[in-house]
């Protein structure tokens, strides 16, 4: 929106604009911490809780990170689990 004094903005935004800001990839950030936690501690739970998040933030939100969040939280998943197979068989 501009006001009538030429084209300065009033610093409005129309209802239906995508707002910015940090709101943009809070499920891939989410899940991006999901997969580094699960790599170190219950990747089944956290690390699996991150690529479901992922897969949310890319199919449903299209966030730029989610393909990020899916790479991490996978290799969190599997490395978690063969890091927890390494320590179990010592």
């Amino acid at each position: 929106m501009t006001t009538q004094y030429g084209n300065q903005p009033t610093g409005q935004q129309h209802p239906g604009a995508p707002r910015r800001g940090a709101s943009g990839n809070v499920f891939s950030i989410i899940a991006i911490v999901l997969g580094v936690v699960g790599f170190i501690v219950l990747p089944i739970v956290f690390a699996l809780a991150g690529l479901v998040m992922a897969i949310i933030a890319k199919t449903v939100r299209h966030e730029r990170l989610s393909t990020v969040a899916i790479v991490v939280s996978a290799v969190g998943l599997v490395g978690g689990m063969v890091l927890g197979a390494i320590f179990a068989s010592m």
